[in-house]
């Protein structure tokens, strides 16, 4: 791999720079890797699989909310374990990492979904322990310590490949974080949406069909900044920032934070397919201005002045 000021390696991930996709906006059919990789990111990072097909929540199931935000309740629609290979082999001919998503409603499936994933070539996983939109596993099995140690213990057990676990926002995230470094994560993604909702004030009803969903975009910017510089406070774990990132401003606060890398993805939404290399291309002018040499002198500097 060209090697840049850019270049970083996080949870054992080769990238050419800090920048790829969050799991959510694409990411579970094999044309959806064809417009991932066209956005310049420097890994695909998929929608979550389940071992059996989801067809999630009826519409709607994604709205325009304030401060470029989204409220959405997808309800982890995907075509199950049979989807990962199509997607998987058809993101690996771009060259990048491809990370598949994984999600469950029970540890064995988690482990099922995880070894398939790996079977059919991918690069690396990521645990899904914080959806807030569905009814078993997700956020309810992130906001549990034990609960996290045991499924990635289980899932490392069982894969080669990095594990990576991605936790929300809860009263025991450090713990949480710290459990999952202690069952064998090889990086922590912090954070995934907030719960939220929205009403319709002349039809009095919610606006989404199932009455709440994840709040993403610039409204929990602050909220992701926080829990980077926390979890890195208190743990040793390469750690991957996601949350409100719509400008190389937001990815530097949770660099400074904290992150060796960024996922985006409202600003996806908000800005276009553009918004990855406008990003990378502030992120590069901006270390060259700290007068770093590489950005891997930065991730954590907040907490060295």
């Amino acid at each position: 791999m060209y090697k840049s000021e850019l270049s970083v390696v996080v949870g054992g991930l080769s990238l050419e720079h800090p920048v790829m996709n969050a799991s959510g906006i694409l990411g579970y059919l094999p044309e959806h890797a064809d417009i991932m990789a066209s956005w310049g990111v420097s890994a695909i990072v998929s929608k979550t699989f389940t071992k059996e097909p989801r067809a999630g929540y009826n519409p709607p199931i994604v709205i325009k909310v304030r401060y470029y935000s989204l409220l959405n309740a997808v309800g982890l629609a995907n075509p199950g374990i049979g989807g990962i290979r199509p997607f998987v082999e058809r993101a690996r001919g771009y060259g990048v990492p491809v990370v598949v998503s994984v999600g469950g409603g029970s540890i064995p499936e988690y482990v099922e979904v995880a070894g398939a994933a790996e079977d059919c070539g991918a690069s690396a996983v990521e645990l899904n322990l914080s959806c807030p939109n569905v009814e078993r596993g997700g956020i309810e099995l992130g906001r549990d310590p034990a609960q996290v140690l045991k499924v990635v213990r289980d899932v490392a057990s069982v894969v080669r490949v990095p594990v990576v676990v991605k936790l929300g926002v809860s009263d025991r995230l450090v713990d949480s974080a710290s459990k999952a470094v202690e069952g064998g994560a090889r990086a922590l993604t912090l954070i995934n949406t907030v719960r939220g909702m929205s009403i319709d004030v002349y039809s009095f009803k919610p606006l989404l069909s199932n009455i709440s969903g994840g709040l993403s975009g610039a409204s929990i910017h602050p909220i992701a900044v926080w829990a980077v510089y926390t979890v890195f406070r208190e743990v040793q774990a390469d750690i991957i920032g996601v949350g409100g990132i719509l400008t190389w401003r937001d990815a530097a606060e949770l660099i400074l934070a904290g992150a060796k890398a960024v996922q985006v993805g409202t600003a996806l939404v908000y800005r276009g397919p553009g918004v990855v290399r406008s990003i990378v291309r502030g992120l590069r002018l901006w270390v060259r201005r700290v007068g770093a040499r590489s950005i891997t002198e930065l991730p954590g500097a907040a907490h060295r002045v």
